[in-house]
């Protein structure tokens, strides 16, 4: 069985019992999370899909804590002026583990 779910502006396919990082939100380490934009269920060859999300439908994550995410790097350069500058930027991630995805 797995979900697509919605959290922040990104989407995101889970199954139970999987961890994964998405955009921080706030909430407390150790609690259970209820995702309830849940964007489509599939169950073998049965697939529910919401317009946009279906009613009813939860997913209860359990959060493991922030994380940091990989460091994305911005290099400025202006030609023949002798101007070089770089900036590297690292944004905060929440760890979930899916722990059940109910219809």
């Amino acid at each position: 069985m797995f979900a697509v779910i919605r959290s922040g502006s990104k989407q995101y396919k889970v199954i139970e019992g999987e961890v994964l990082d998405v955009e921080l939100f706030p909430t407390e380490e150790g609690k259970d999370a209820v995702l309830d934009e849940v964007l489509m269920i599939g169950n073998g060859d049965k697939v529910q899909i919401g317009q946009p999300v279906i009613s009813g439908a939860k997913v209860t994550a359990e959060i493991l804590g922030e994380v940091k995410g990989d460091k994305v790097i911005a290099y400025k350069y202006k030609r023949r002026k002798g101007y070089h500058r770089t900036v590297g930027h690292r944004q905060k991630r929440l760890r979930l583990k899916i722990n059940k995805i109910s219809a």
